[in-house]
This record gives structure tokens, C-alpha cells and sequence, in this order.
């Protein structure tokens, strides 16, 4: 057990320092979301008629979703598992002693470290206009998990069966992923929606990880008034792991083959 303890970490440990050392990829995924942050706050502060504090508590659940971790955890596990692809670092680690089960991990750990320095980062933010996190920490933080869970599960999906080469990335992102946070709410907020969209929206991850935060951020809602939210992101978050998985066991056999 500590064996894998171990590497998991060093495999976590490396990806964050090769992100460290790209610091221009790393402020960008600062800038990006704190961007859509304040553009959706200030907006929805003049629409609605809040105060901006309540605008901020608001948008806040939304931009974490939807603009920070999808990008950082989704689109940087398809980019880092591309990369060592193409770069054959796969074929070097399959001479090493590490297992598949460490690197697996390592790299939802490295992802999770990621997904949680910008959430103090949104909601540090989001403090400075005078919002605050209602509801439940515990509560609160379990989305994030799951979210994180399932955006790295469906980086593993897509980077093993659909992407190639690093070019393919920004494509396959902006290919799957664009909709489904227009779908999801995270550009703008659910009740702008018809019903006709709201109905194909619910079939949308994004659109439960939305709406359970905000519940719990912004309304200080418990597990009983997300329910639903909740139920749904989990069998998600499991599916698309294992889905993962099986997709990550599945790259390695014909790496090993090449």
C-alpha cells in the first residue's frame, strides 16, 4: 500500500512541476476563470438588480465549474496524457517499477491539487466583492471532488480514443466541451433557459455540478434540496472513473504493442 502511496505522489509531484515551470500555461488558467468571474458578476449584478456581493455569490459556484476546473482538470489531463504520448514517456515508465495503478492516480492527484487552488483562488476572488460560502464546507467540497473525479475520468476517455497528437487537444476540448458549458450553465445562469433547453440540459454532468454548488454556495441549500444534483454526479464521477480506467489499460496494451 505505501508502495503506491509513493508513486502516486511522485507521479503528482512531477506533472506539478512541469506546470510550475510552464508558468504562462499556469496563469492563464488563473486569468481565464477570475476573468469570466468578474465579467459574469458585474453583468448579473446590473440585470438582476443585486448588490454585488450577492451577484459574486452567485456566479462564483459557476466560474469554478465550469471555467477553472474543466479546463484545468479535463483539458490538462487530455493535454498531459497526449503529451506523454507523443514525447514516450509511457514507454519509459513501463521500464520503470512503476504501476499503472500509481500513474492512474498520480495524475488525479496532481489534477485534484489544481482544482483546489483555484477555488480559493475564485472564492478569494469572489470575497473581495463581499461574497461568502453559505452552506456547507463538507458539502461544498464533495461537489468539487466529484466534479474533479469526473472531468478527470473523461480526460482519460477522450485522450485515449480521440486524441492523437498535442494539435488535437484544443479541439477535442472545444469540440465537447464549449455546449456542454453553454448547456451547463456556466456562462450564464440556468434560469435564462427555455424549458425546451432546460429539458436536454439535465441530461448534461455539467449542469448537476452547477446547480448542486450553487444550491449549497450561494443558497445555503443541504443534501436534501440537492438530492437529485447530488445522486446524479456520483453515479457519473463512478461511471466515468472506471470508464477511465478501463480506457487508460486500454492505451497502455497498445503502447506496449508498439
Amino acid at each position: 500500500m505505501m508502495k503506491y502511496w509513493r508513486e502516486t505522489l511522485a507521479v503528482a509531484q512531477r506533472i506539478l512541476i512541469e506546470l510550475l515551470r510552464r508558468r504562462f500555461s499556469l496563469i492563464l488558467w488563473c486569468i481565464f476563470p477570475i476573468t469570466i468571474l468578474v465579467i459574469n458578476g458585474f453583468l448579473i449584478a446590473e440585470r438582476t438588480k443585486l448588490s454585488m456581493s450577492e451577484a459574486f455569490e452567485n456566479v462564483a459556484p459557476s466560474a469554478l465549474i465550469g471555467s477553472a476546473l474543466f479546463f484545468s482538470c479535463m483539458g490538462g489531463t487530455v493535454s498531459t496524457v497526449v503529451a506523454e504520448r507523443e514525447q514516450q514517456t509511457l514507454k519509459r515508465l513501463f521500464l520503470s517499477p512503476l504501476s499503472g495503478l500509481s500513474y492512474f492516480l498520480g495524475i488525479f492527484v496532481a489534477h485534484s491539487c489544481i482544482g483546489i487552488g483555484q477555488t480559493l483562488i475564485i472564492y478569494t476572488v469572489a470575497a473581495f466583492w463581499g461574497a461568502k460560502f453559505q452552506g456547507s464546507l463538507l458539502l461544498g467540497g464533495i461537489i468539487i471532488l466529484l466534479s474533479i473525479i469526473s472531468y478527470v475520468g473523461l480526460g482519460f476517455i477522450l485522450s485515449t480514443h480521440l486524441a492523437r497528437r498535442t494539435n488535437d487537444v484544443n479541439s477535442i476540448v472545444a469540440s465537447f466541451g464549449i455546449p456542454l458549458l453553454m448547456m451547463g450553465g456556466a456562462f450564464f445562469p440556468t434560469s435564462f433557459f427555455p424549458d425546451s433547453l432546460l429539458k436536454i440540459a439535465k441530461w448534461n454532468p455539467i449542469y448537476h455540478m452547477n446547480e448542486a454548488l450553487v444550491a449549497v454556495s450561494d443558497q445555503g441549500d443541504g443534501l436534501a434540496k440537492i438530492e437529485f444534483h447530488f445522486w446524479f454526479l456520483c453515479v457519473f464521477a463512478f461511471l466515468v472513473a472506471g470508464g477511465g480506467w478501463l480506457s487508460y489499460r486500454s492505451m497502455v496494451q497498445i503502447e506496449r504493442r508498439l
